[in-house]
């Protein structure tokens, strides 16, 4: 695979590392307009830095754009006279919308959105794909990459919105969560350092556990309560004070909100 990732930023970066560390090209361009912040990547074979965003398009068939939203509209009309059929343009931009992309580039060429989260950086992100008509016929190249950085799932655009709160925002959620159980165990006795080590590979093996077996949370749930356990009171208690419903309210609250700020810039 020819790629290039337009826009060698944070995301770009964590890309490039997944793709380099799986040798998964032929070639690959990075691009940024300060060329001096990706010398990390000289000397990587078949790795090449520019500033020029034509000739790394020139030079691939697999475009990842990782720029920021104010900036994309400006490189797609710059590199839209370049494109040919051969290309496959990956948007990992947030919040920009396919027909958008289409209406500079035109709606004859394979488009896909990319949303991956923060832990792409360590390779297990879990990253939502959608694509314009002819796009579903490259999806498998955009699902080939991902997976290298974690977990791909394709979905309707439509859906776009509410996987970034499940899945985007969700770090956050589940890093909050992680939290309080550190506190917890720093009340329970443990130091700070021990607690939040006990509480974020216990995170790690809840969700290893699902994904590995396929069951439902309360198959697993039900494995490690017993009768006036402690376990079984301390789900009860964090039921009454709202657990679930507070986390159910907070997700939507965030769909709301990022709803609200689609219909200002529309």
């Amino acid at each position: 695979m020819k790629i290039a990732i337009i826009g060698t930023g944070n995301l770009g970066h964590s890309i490039a590392k997944g793709l380099i560390i799986d040798n998964a090209f032929t070639t690959l361009y990075l691009t940024k307009r300060n060329v001096e912040d990706l010398e990390e990547f000289d000397g990587y074979n078949k790795v090449f830095i520019t500033s020029d965003n034509v000739l790394a398009i020139q030079k691939s068939d697999i475009l990842i754009f990782a720029v920021q939203p104010a900036h994309f509209e400006n490189i797609l009309k710059e590199i839209a006279p370049h494109l040919t059929e051969k290309h496959v343009l990956i948007s990992a931009v947030t919040g920009y919308l396919i027909p958008r992309i289409e209406n500079i580039v035109g709606e004859n060429q394979f488009i896909i959105r990319a949303m991956p989260n923060t832990a792409i950086a360590v390779g297990k992100s879990m990253t939502c794909l959608c694509s314009n008509e002819l796009g579903k016929k490259r999806i498998k190249i955009a699902e080939a990459i991902f997976n290298r950085l974690g977990h791909t799932l394709s979905i309707p655009e439509s859906q776009m919105q509410a996987a970034t709160v499940v899945c985007a925002s969700g770090v956050a959620f589940w890093m909050r969560l992680i939290r309080a159980t550190t506190q917890a165990a720093i009340q329970l006795g443990f130091d700070a350092e021990v607690a939040q080590e006990l509480s974020m590979h216990t995170c790690e093996g809840a969700a290893s556990l699902l994904i590995q077996t396929g069951n439902h949370p309360e198959e697993e749930i039900d494995r490690v309560t017993t009768p006036k356990g402690c376990t079984i009171e301390g789900l009860n208690e964090m039921e009454h004070k709202g657990l679930s419903s507070s986390l159910i309210q907070g997700m939507i609250a965030s769909y709301n909100k990022i709803s609200n700020i689609k219909k200002e810039q529309i």
